[in-house]
Formats: structure tokens, C-alpha cells, sequence
């Protein structure tokens, strides 16, 4: 199949390194050799290139890894043909113009709902009608089927311009739309550029029947302190300490890892990402941040939608802090109660602004080592750490009943909170006793769960979104077992998922 190059930064950053490894996969070290293709935004222009030639033969493609372009965005393809000729109008990647946005779309794997079928008959997504339909594919791909389908279906969705966490909820409803009947025989991953700042990426990765290679996505992070890194595909390096500022920070997505000395992460099944400013984000309340930073859409013809409304929809971390303040009562509710007090899962740092004034000494704690970053340059954490939560919790396997030992209360937490972390935890056993071994007498534990809606019979299950949703009396019950008092309990429409708002639940809970 083919093979996928993004590139998503913070300042304007050239892509020449990245591109000049990934141009060999097009007919040298791999065998993508019926066409290539990039896309480069500049303001609110993209700049594409085009070319049915192997990359690693085209005098297009050499003049692309010279030549000095600048971008905050890009996208690049090497095609190996499965559906349709060897031709420049299959070439990706594929550009429209919608709502006075250049739309860009690259594609990897094979779409069953839009192969092999006159286009009269490919499935409609969302609210699109067929007489309405504007966008059209010009080649022979189930890829462009697709891209012209979600940009009729976004059409179809909005009259004014979607600020970013609705077009992520948007954009996650359709991929599950696409999947839905056909997940054991579906191959999506894809990026989809929508103008200079933001790049969605999807995957739901497989093998082709028969074949053994495995198509999905990975990413990297490139920030400071930079270091050298080494292509995979040909015998080039940089050392990026000698050629970026403190500024500089560069997401690279790609469908196998570009270079041999840097962590790659790979994306979940059923995982959307949303690019923006050299960053990785999945929560809503982060991409509402990205928004109000102003790297949302850019159009000078659609409206652009409110978003004093919609905002507190996505502030979880606010609505738990104020579920927090209830349960602490009017005397101490506007003061720094807590002496010491844990984020976990700080992500960006939404909620440690969010809940910085009730702490006097906050830590957080996160995986992604970009994230930390980000959430430091807010300056609300007295210290940072990248790792799991059992980093700065007291870690005890001990049973409920056993004391954990060697207690210290200057070094234990009187407030650990959670937004939006138990969705990527099946089993949150080891989460409550270690949050159970941190606490002070009498603290408090607070978080944010995604919820069952069914008849008890599964404690978890992982939605086709790649989060978890737990039964409600699993969560309830577990706080009954590591000896918790529900102070507070609320349910809320966290999100949107296939059209319908997922139900959640916001809990403060004290230790007995």
C-alpha cells in the first residue's frame, strides 16, 4: 500500500530532511513507486506537487528536497497502486477548496464502502443528501472517494465555520461512519489538512489478505534540546542543535518511522489526532484552547461560530474544579486549601490552570514528554514529571486493608485529580490503590470517567474511538473497596461520539 509523510510545527520549518529520506520509499527502498505527491501550506495558499514518476527517480521529487519552502503544515504521499491506474489524477495528495480553506487529504489502506462501485453508489455520510452534493472525485481511488465524502458531509454539517473541538468530534463521527460493518476488512489512515495550522490524522490500521506488512501510523516529537537524528532509508543525518531555535517544535507523522534514533509512537486503533502548533491533541478542551489561541479555521467567507456557548461544554477541568470547591464549602473554597496536590495526566495543562488557585504546592505528571512541555510553559506546576502516574504516587500492591507503609503526611497529597486519564486505562484498580496510598487523611480524590450505557454486564469496554468507558459500578464500587466516601457525583455530556452526546461522570471522592 502506500505510504504517508506529515509534518506539523510550531514556527515555519522546512521539511527537506524528513521528505529526503521518505522520497527512497517511492521505488528504492520500498516498492511505492506509481506516483508522489506533496502539499505544502504558506498562509493561506498550498503549494502542491505532483508527479505519476517513482519518487526516487523524479527530477520533481530532487527538486523538492532542494528547494528552501517554509511551511507550519505539509503532507506528503509515495503510492503503491491498488484501485486505479498509474496516473496523475491518482496521485495524492488530494486538494479542494471549502469554505474559503484549501482542504488536503493523503490516504493509506483500502475503504471496502467505496471500492469497486459506480460513484452514484457510494454510501452518504452524516447529514449529506445527494442533491446537495458539491464534491466530486476526478480519479479512480476509494482514497479521493473518501476525502470527497467527508468534505460533502462537513458541507452538509455546518453553516457557519466549526470551531476545532466540534470539528473533531465531526471528524471522529465520520470515520466511524466510514468503518462501521466493514471494521475486520477496513484500512483508514489518513491526513487531512484543513489550512496553515491543523492537520487531523486517523488510523485504523491491518494487512492487506496474504500480505504481512502492516499499515498504520506512527509520530515523533522534535523539540528542544535538539539532537541529531539519522534517516532510515538513506545514509543522511542532522544534527537539528545546529539548525533550530528554542521555539522550534516539529510533529512528524509518518506510516513507518523516518529516522533509527528517535521514539516513534504509534497511533491506536480507531485513534484521531489533531495536529496543531507541533503538537498532538485528542481532548476537546485542548483543541477549545488551540481555538482561542487563534489556530483555528482561517475564512474569510463563513461566519465564524461562537464560542462563549459551546466552551464549557469542553472545560472539564473546570467543571470538576467547581464540583471540588462545592465539596471543600464556603470557608476554604476560595483559598489555597490544599498544601500539596497531583495532576494526573496534566496533558497540556488545562487542568492544573484550571485548579491552581485551591493548591499550594502542585505536581503533575504525564506519558508524552511534549505534553509536559507544553503544560510548563504555563508556570501554574511547582514540578513536572514525565512518566506514568505511578511516578509520583505511592506505589503498594498491598490489599485495601493493609496500611501502606511508611506514611509520611508532609509528603502526601491532600487533592489527586484526574481529567480525562481513565479513558485510556482499562483497569483502574491499580489507579485507586495508589491514589488511595498518596492521600492525607481526609483527601481528596477527583476525576472525570467516560460511562456504560447498558445492563451491568461488562465493567469496561473499549470504544471504536480507541478510549474506554466504564461501567459506573465499577467505578463506584471500586471507591467503596479502597475505602472511599462519594462526597460529590454529577453526570455530564463530555463529548460526542457517532453523532450522540458519550455520557460521563464527575466524581470527588474522600478517603475515610
Amino acid at each position: 500500500m502506500c505510504q504517508l509523510l506529515g509534518m506539523n510545527c510550531a514556527t515555519p520549518t522546512d521539511f527537506n530532511f524528513s521528505f529526503r529520506g521518505f522520497a527512497r520509499r517511492g521505488g528504492d527502498t520500498d516498492k511505492h513507486q506509481h506516483g508522489w505527491g506533496v502539499a505544502i501550506y504558506e498562509g493561506r495558499g498550498l503549494r502542491t506537487f505532483l508527479d505519476p514518476l517513482p519518487a526516487a527517480q523524479s527530477k520533481v521529487a530532487e527538486f523538492v528536497q532542494e528547494y528552501p519552502m517554509k511551511t507550519l503544515n505539509m503532507m506528503a504521499h509515495v503510492r503503491y497502486a491498488t484501485q486505479g491506474t498509474v496516473s496523475l489524477e491518482n496521485v495524492h495528495p488530494f486538494q479542494r477548496e471549502m469554505w474559503g480553506i484549501y482542504w488536503s487529504f493523503s490516504h493509506n489502506g483500502e475503504v471496502p464502502k467505496y471500492s469497486n462501485k459506480p460513484v452514484k453508489d457510494y454510501p452518504l455520510l452524516g447529514r449529506t443528501k445527494r442533491e446537495d452534493i458539491c464534491f466530486h472525485p476526478v480519479g479512480d481511488t476509494d482514497s479521493e472517494a473518501v476525502f470527497c465524502a467527508l468534505l460533502n458531509a462537513l458541507r452538509a454539517e455546518f453553516s457557519t465555520l466549526p470551531t476545532l473541538p466540534v470539528l473533531y468530534e465531526t471528524i471522529q463521527r465520520f470515520c466511524t461512519e466510514i468503518i462501521a460493518g466493514e471494521e475486520d476488512c477496513t484500512i483508514l489512515n489518513f491526513l487531512l489538512g484543513c489550512g496553515e495550522y491543523t492537520m487531523f490524522s486517523f488510523s485504523w490500521p491491518g494487512a492487506r489478505p496474504g500480505s504481512t506488512v502492516w499499515n498504520g501510523l506512527f509520530y515523533t516529537i522534535r523539540r528542544p534540546p535538539f539532537s541529531t537524528a539519522k534517516l532510515a532509508d538513506v545514509d543522511y543525518s542532522v544534527d537539528f542543535s545546529q539548525c533550530t531555535s528554542p521555539n522550534d517544535r516539529v510533529a512528524v507523522i509518518a506510516t513507518a518511522p523516518l529516522t533509527v534514533d528517535e521514539e516513534w509512537t504509534e497511533f491506536k486503533r480507531g485513534q484521531l489526532l489533531m495536529f496543531n502548533n507541533g503538537l498532538p491533541f485528542s481532548e476537546l478542551y485542548d483543541c477549545h484552547e488551540m481555538e482561542q489561541q487563534g489556530r483555528g479555521l482561517n475564512s474569510r467567507v463563513l461566519e465564524r461560530s461562537s464560542t462563549k456557548d459551546c466552551a464549557r461544554n469542553y472545560d472539564t477541568p473546570m467543571l470538576l474544579h467547581q464540583l471540588v470547591r462545592n465539596v471543600v464549602g464556603d470557608d476554604r473554597k476560595n483559598t489555597q486549601w490544599a498544601r500539596r496536590g497531583a495532576d494526573l495526566g496534566c496533558g497540556a495543562g488545562c487542568s492544573g490552570v484550571a485548579f491552581r488557585s485551591s493548591i499550594l504546592h502542585m505536581v503533575g505528571v504525564d506519558l508524552s514528554p511534549e505534553m509536559v512541555d507544553k503544560a510548563r510553559e504555563r508556570g501554574c506546576y511547582d514540578h513536572l514529571v514525565v512518566g506514568d502516574v505511578e511516578c509520583i504516587l505511592r506505589r503498594n500492591d498491598s490489599s485495601p486493608d493493609q496500611a501502606c507503609p511508611e506514611q509520611n503526611t508532609e509528603t502526601m497529597y491532600d487533592l489527586v485529580f484526574a481529567c480525562g486519564v481513565f479513558v485510556y486505562i482499562s483497569d483502574l484498580r491499580c489507579i485507586f490503590s495508589s491514589v488511595r496510598n498518596s492521600l492525607a487523611p481526609g483527601g481528596l480524590f477527583a476525576f472525570s470517567a467516560e460511562v456504560l450505557e447498558g445492563d451491568g454486564e461488562h465493567s469496561v469496554v473499549l470504544q471504536s474511538c480507541a478510549r474506554f468507558a466504564h461501567d459506573s459500578s465499577y467505578v463506584e464500587g471500586l471507591a467503596a473497596e479502597f475505602g472511599f466516601e462519594t462526597k460529590a457525583k454529577e453526570t455530564s455530556s463530555i463529548r460526542k461520539h457517532e453523532g450522540l452526546d458519550v455520557k460521563g461522570i464527575l466524581m470527588v471522592l474522600q478517603l475515610s
